[in-house]
This record gives structure tokens, C-alpha cells and sequence, in this order.
């Protein structure tokens, strides 16, 4: 009787583990959020993605919170995977749950392909099985160090090889493999992050040319220089390009970095092939984002080392499971808000200690937004707010704002802080930025006693 009462219980654990969705999470590297076709960009050629903007939810303001170093991915990630705010969480995770171990305690089957940037501790708590596994941040594309899955979570360089293939080619034949292979019972979560097209700007062979630099404009917000010191102009970034920026190079630089974008593009289309050849992709939901964004040529930069949309804003696409098609939103949301999101969906409890908010509701369309306003912040020189119509961004070892209005100028070309006319505007979101910093643990002063002249 026991033993048959027990087999029941067991036997209907499984049916509800196998009724929860799986996760396949896919995150590329330094990606702006203008580089999907069907969101407005009819320079480049994205159609998977495409497909993925159609079948699911684009979120069209999706921000990385920012950084405490010019390495802005490793917070980022350790954002996103923690859903934690920046000044709450450490690069490290150390004794911070992430988001896949949260997620393989609560019975999925979870394995982490590609770039792990937050040390190999946190990525042995982290997976099941996996690899190949590059622990760093960039890397020849064509020859990235890579370990294989240590089950003893030791990672010993011993075990370190190159890889033989381009890194984007690389890790998603090993995430088409682990979906083309994966028998288990135990619904699962697929980590899939690359290290692409975070420069060196390297297409793959034969992918070079798709793009003629001469064929490709400029953005909207393009200058031969940043028109005053942002704190962060000497950053390695910033140098791979001389200065003035030269309109020629730049185009190149946008060709390659395409080139790079659509070879993702394809590898994602990959990657929906096999959820469907092997029937998965009715019970999967499937994320697109990236990391942060780029300048480019914006504003005079290069790198992501600054507050402006064009370096903050990320692609978001949602699909699968549950998800309406077609959905666009352009609330304020931060990348950390996914970990809540996905754990509501698929009835995982939180750990304490998250701060990202569900966006269940938003794509629901239950609900407008979850937020008014994001903070951002860049190391001890950038401060900023943005809501649905301004931006301000402080520069306190300077003394300078910017004051920007979205909804007239989502570029941020105009500087409206000196105008008499939005005084109004610049004191509230000044008061704003001093509240979100008190509320986020920043512990930085926007007004400093002693500013660079």
C-alpha cells in the first residue's frame, strides 16, 4: 500500500515536471537593439530573429543597468543570471543563487554552453552537462580557448584546448547536439551565450562580404568625436578606432559587425529547427537578448562604456509556450527582470533577494509596465535615469548633464539641460536620480565638492 501510494506520488511529480516548460536561453555579445529587420532596420538581414519578433514578444526597451568596470558584460551577466540590481550583487555570484541553479534544484535538467563570465564556481552550481565552456570575455573567434564540462566543476587548465571551428558555429552545434540528443525526463534549461559580435569585428569565412560598407548609413547619431570628456574616452574600446572617427571606418566596422549579427541570426534559426524537428517547440520558450548594447560610431564611440540608449538598450525577444504572438511593448524594463519572469512561468520558486520584477503580466497584457523609471550607472563617472519621455544623464567628476527628450528625440542628439524652458523637467529627474540611487545602494554623490574643469 505504501509503496504503491509512494509510486503515485512520484509518478505525478513527473507529470508535473514534464508539463512545465523547457528554457532555451540564448544571449549574444555586445548586440544593439537596432539590429533585427523586423524591428525597424531594413539594412541588415535578421530573418529568424524576424520570425522569432513574430511568433512571440519584442521588448523594445530592455536595458542593461549598467556597470562597475569597463568590462560591462561581466555585471550584465551576473545581473541577468542573479536578477539582481548592479550594487546588489558581485561579479563572482559568490553565495549568490543563479538562475540556472535555481532552476536545476527545482528539478530541471540544466546545460550551459559558451561564454561564462562570472568564474567557473558559480558555473559548476550552475549546470548538469554542457561545454563547451569559454571562461573569459573575448577571444580570437576563430580559435576560442575552450574547456570541456567538468563534472568535478574543477576546470583545470590542463583540460584547456582551442576551438576548431568559428565560436558561434561552435557552441550551437553544441546546443543543436544537446537538443537532438536529450532523452531525459526532467524538463530543461539550455544556456546557450556567445561570444559574438563583441569585436575583433571577424565575420566568419565567407561572410565578409555580405555587407557593402559603402551601402550602409551611418547612425542617425553619428559624430567624428564625443563633444566632451564622459569620463571614459581612453577605455580600450575607444581605441580601436582613431580620432576623429572616420566616416569610412566606421562603415566598415558596421559591415563586419553585421556580417557577425546575421551568421547569429542563422545559428538561432538552427537552434528553432531542431526544438521543432524533435517536437519540443510547442512546450519550449525561447529567449533572444544580449548582453548590452554598442555605440558604434553613436556619439563620437565606440564600446558600451556610457549611458545612452544606443549602448544600454538590448534586443528582448520572448516565443514559445504560452507567449502571444506578435506582441510589441515598449515598457522600461531591465534584463534582470527575465529570471522572475521565466520562474513565474514555469513554477519556479525565487530565492530571497531578486530584484527584477515578472513581466508574466506585461506579455499577458494584463499590465502596461512594472516600472516609471530605470537607473543607470556607470562605474564612479556616469549617473542617469530614463522614463517613457526623458533621459538625464549626470557626469558628477565634471560637473555636466545632459537632458534628453525621448519622445521627440529618441536619438539624443539635442542637450535640453540648459534650456530655461525644461528647468522643470531637469529638477525632477534630478530628485528622481538621487531617490533611485538611495533605493539601488549606490553610494556615489551626483553632486561632487571638487569637479574636473
Amino acid at each position: 500500500m505504501i509503496r504503491a501510494l509512494v509510486a503515485l506520488v512520484l509518478s505525478a511529480s513527473a507529470a508535473v515536471a514534464q508539463e512545465r516548460p523547457n528554457v532555451v536561453f540564448i544571449c549574444s555579445d555586445d548586440q544593439r537593439a537596432d539590429t533585427i529587420a523586423a524591428l525597424g532596420n531594413r539594412h541588415i538581414e535578421t530573418p529568424h530573429l524576424d520570425r522569432m519578433a513574430r511568433d512571440g514578444v519584442a521588448f523594445t526597451n530592455a536595458f542593461c543597468m549598467g556597470s562597475t568596470q569597463p568590462a560591462v558584460c561581466v555585471p550584465s551577466r551576473a545581473m541577468f543570471l542573479s536578477g539582481r540590481s548592479l550594487f546588489r550583487v558581485n561579479d563572482q555570484l559568490r553565495d549568490t543563487p543563479t538562475w540556472p541553479e535555481v532552476f536545476r534544484r527545482a528539478g530541471y535538467h540544466t546545460f550551459g554552453v559558451g561564454k561564462w563570465h562570472n568564474g567557473p564556481a558559480s558555473y559548476a552550481r550552475s549546470f548538469d552537462a554542457g561545454g563547451p565552456i569559454f571562461f573569459g570575455g573575448m577571444s580570437n573567434q576563430n580559435r576560442v580557448p575552450i574547456h570541456p564540462f567538468d563534472p568535478t566543476g574543477a576546470y583545470p587548465k590542463a583540460n584547456l584546448r582551442t576551438g576548431d571551428e568559428y565560436s558561434t558555429t561552435l557552441f550551437a552545434d553544441a546546443a543543436v547536439r544537446f537538443l537532438t540528443e536529450y532523452r531525459g525526463d526532467k524538463p530543461f534549461f539550455l544556456y546557450l551565450t556567445l561570444t559574438s559580435p563583441h569585436d575583433p569585428r571577424t565575420p566568419p569565412a565567407g561572410a565578409g562580404r555580405r555587407y557593402d560598407p559603402a551601402g550602409l548609413p551611418l547612425p542617425r547619431n553619428f559624430l567624428p568625436r564625443h563633444p566632451f570628456d564622459n569620463g571614459e574616452l581612453t577605455v580600450r574600446d575607444e581605441m580601436l578606432l582613431g580620432w576623429p572617427r572616420v566616416e569610412a571606418d566606421v562603415r566598415r566596422e558596421l559591415a563586419a559587425y553585421y556580417a557577425m549579427v546575421s551568421h547569429i541570426d542563422a545559428q538561432v534559426g538552427r537552434i528553432r529547427d531542431a526544438l521543432e524537428r524533435h517536437g519540443r517547440a510547442r512546450n519550449t520558450i525561447v529567449i533572444f537578448m544580449s548582453d548590452h548594447g554598442l555605440a558604434l560610431g553613436s556619439h563620437g564611440l565606440l564600446g558600451k562604456q556610457n549611458l545612452y540608449d544606443h549602448s544600454m538598450r538590448a534586443p528582448l525577444l520572448l516565443t514559445g509556450s504560452g507567449i502571444p504572438a506578435g506582441g510589441r511593448s515598449a515598457t522600461l524594463v531591465y534584463l534582470f527582470d527575465l529570471f522572475p519572469t521565466v520562474a513565474e512561468w514555469c513554477r519556479v520558486p525565487l530565492p530571497p533577494g531578486v530584484d527584477g520584477k515578472s513581466l508574466t503580466r506585461v506579455v499577458a497584457g494584463h499590465e502596461a509596465g512594472v516600472r516609471d523609471v530605470l537607473f543607470l550607472a556607470y562605474r564612479n563617472v556616469q549617473r542617469g535615469v530614463r522614463t517613457d519621455r526623458w533621459k538625464l544623464i549626470r557626469y558628477p567628476q565634471t560637473d555636466r548633464t545632459q537632458l534628453f527628450d525621448i519622445a521627440t528625440d529618441p536619438d539624443e542628439t539635442t542637450d535640453l539641460s540648459r534650456d530655461p524652458a525644461h528647468g522643470a523637467a531637469l529638477r525632477d529627474l534630478t530628485t528622481r536620480l538621487e531617490t533611485e540611487q538611495r533605493v539601488s545602494g549606490d553610494p556615489l554623490a551626483v553632486g561632487m565638492p571638487n569637479p574636473k574643469k
